[in-house]
């Protein structure tokens, strides 16, 4: 277990449309980036902590916070449409070509800023276990479900799944259909493994971890809310961190 290396690699770009710079507003006295960051360093597993962010100004906040930015990533990789698997296809490349290949990657999203850190290692501990899962997502059970869910097509409401021989499924009782999962980015575990066999992030044995429903911030009225949260005890050894994130050195 202590020989493996567990890379916690954080995506915050710059140029997010919703919010101006939202990656570096403030949460309390620290801003959104930061709390990745603290998660990151406070787990018991990880051992290199990394943003990969196309944002100088960016990279001085996450180095002041205790992250390595050994590299900005290209502009063409941090757009709008940029996706997931670019980013990471790019700092895996930039890595394997240092001599460096983590055996597990755990994707923290700034978006996310509030975690109990022991989730995340229970998260690393059951990877590890578990060779035969590809990957691991958290999510929380939602009490909507994709098959009442329309689209319209040609003017008309259309069910965007089908169920073999159930006219007008939709109807039937919320009861009647399998639970629901959001992922909410509270936790995402890699194998850099996959990616290079497969092209795809995830892979076909994707794990659920299920979690609480956390704040996931797209707006100022949801970081906002979760400025209300900050103070609560099970976030006290990251509050803690970032008042001092000297002291794990």
């Amino acid at each position: 277990m202590a020989s493996l290396n567990v890379l916690a690699l954080i995506p915050a770009r710059a140029g997010s449309k919703g919010v101006a710079n939202k990656n570096i507003k403030l949460l309390g006295d620290h801003p959104l980036l930061s709390y990745s960051i603290a998660a990151a360093k406070l787990s018991s597993y990880i051992n290199r902590v990394i943003v990969s962010t196309d944002s100088e100004d960016y990279g001085v906040v996450a180095k002041s916070y205790g992250a390595e930015v050994p590299f900005l990533r290209p502009q063409n990789l941090a757009q709008d449409e940029s996706t997931d698997i670019d980013f990471f296809r790019h700092a895996y490349n930039w890595l394997k070509e240092r001599n460096y290949t983590p055996d597990l990657v755990v994707h923290l999203r700034p978006t996310t800023p509030l975690r109990d850190v022991s989730v995340i290692d229970k998260a690393l501990a059951f990877m590890i276990e578990n060779p035969q899962a590809t990957a691991l997502r958290s999510a929380y059970k939602t009490h909507l479900t994709p098959y009442k869910m329309f689209r319209v097509t040609d003017g008309f409401m259309r069910p965007f799944l089908s169920i073999n021989d159930v006219e007008e499924f939709y109807n039937l009782p919320r009861q009647y259909f399998e639970d629901a999962f959001i992922p909410n980015g509270y936790v995402d575990i890699l194998r850099p493994e996959i990616l290079n066999a497969t092209d795809l992030l995830h892979g076909p044995n994707m794990k659920l971890w299920e979690t609480s429903q956390v704040p996931d911030i797209d707006t100022l009225d949801e970081l906002h809310a979760a400025n209300k949260l900050v103070d609560d005890p099970v976030f006290a050894n990251i509050v803690n961190y970032l008042n001092n994130p000297d002291s794990l050195d």
